[in-house]
């Protein structure tokens, strides 16, 4: 049976695992493999400490970022782990240590951070990112659980 990977959303995990031959021969009605691999990934979740105490800021910021988005498209930017991470933030959902440390890493791309939005990408994404708050708060979070 497939297990979730680390780093591995929801989506993709069910989309693996309902195609996984075992589980189809385990499993060969569609809804009963569904539930089999809804519950094997809940149960992986919860076996990892994660985290929702970002500012409430830093989801706004994303919200700005999806907002301007769904308007204007994202054209050329941001990658699916951008464009998935501010859909995270905005919807106030527990992030992993890993991500965390994904975003306390986005302080490279501080120089966008006052950029208008549509100079570019590097506002959007920062944006996406949860801007200076959800930065801010991912290098200290970071170093509090690293302690």
């Amino acid at each position: 049976m497939p297990y979730p990977k680390k780093n591995e959303t929801e989506k993709e995990y069910i989309k693996r695992c309902l195609s996984d031959s075992e589980m189809k021969s385990k499993h060969p009605e569609f809804n009963e493999r569904f539930a089999v691999c809804k519950s094997f990934f809940v149960e992986y979740e919860a076996n990892f400490e994660s985290y929702n105490d970002y500012p409430k800021q830093a989801s706004e910021n994303a919200k700005i970022a999806l907002r301007w988005a769904e308007l204007h498209g994202w054209g050329e930017c941001g990658t699916p782990v951008g464009k998935q991470r501010a859909n995270q933030l905005a919807n106030g959902e527990n992030i992993s240590e890993d991500t965390i440390a994904r975003m306390a890493a986005f302080e490279r791309h501080r120089q966008n951070s006052k950029k208008p939005l549509g100079d570019g990408c590097g506002r959007l994404m920062w944006l996406a990112w949860g801007g200076d708050e959800g930065i801010e708060w991912a290098q200290r979070k970071l170093k509090q659980i690293r302690k």
